[in-house]
């Protein structure tokens, strides 16, 4: 059973995308396969998202934060992604 930070799977993906939550495997260690498949999908769900946002192109403070987002939850996803492929 994951111990989700912020309640479930996809409240944490927002806080992941929020910058609330920074992931690191030392977070993902009580997490089960199934845990983290879970996580990834809501993450990935959570970048559809947020790249199907367009800002409009003069404001510089939301494209940044948009960019923000998507960083960190590409970050996200590659630390998930290392966390399967070492188990």
């Amino acid at each position: 059973m994951a111990n989700w930070m912020g309640g479930s799977a996809p409240a944490m993906a927002a806080q992941i995308a929020d910058g609330y939550i920074l992931l690191s495997s030392a977070n993902l260690k009580g997490f089960l396969h199934p845990d983290l498949q879970s996580l990834r999908m809501e993450l990935e769900k959570t970048l559809r998202a947020v790249r199907a946002e367009a800002p409009p192109q003069d404001d510089a403070v939301a494209q940044r934060t948009r960019n923000h987002k998507i960083s960190r939850i590409s970050g996200a996803l590659q630390v998930i992604h290392n966390q399967l492929s070492t188990r």
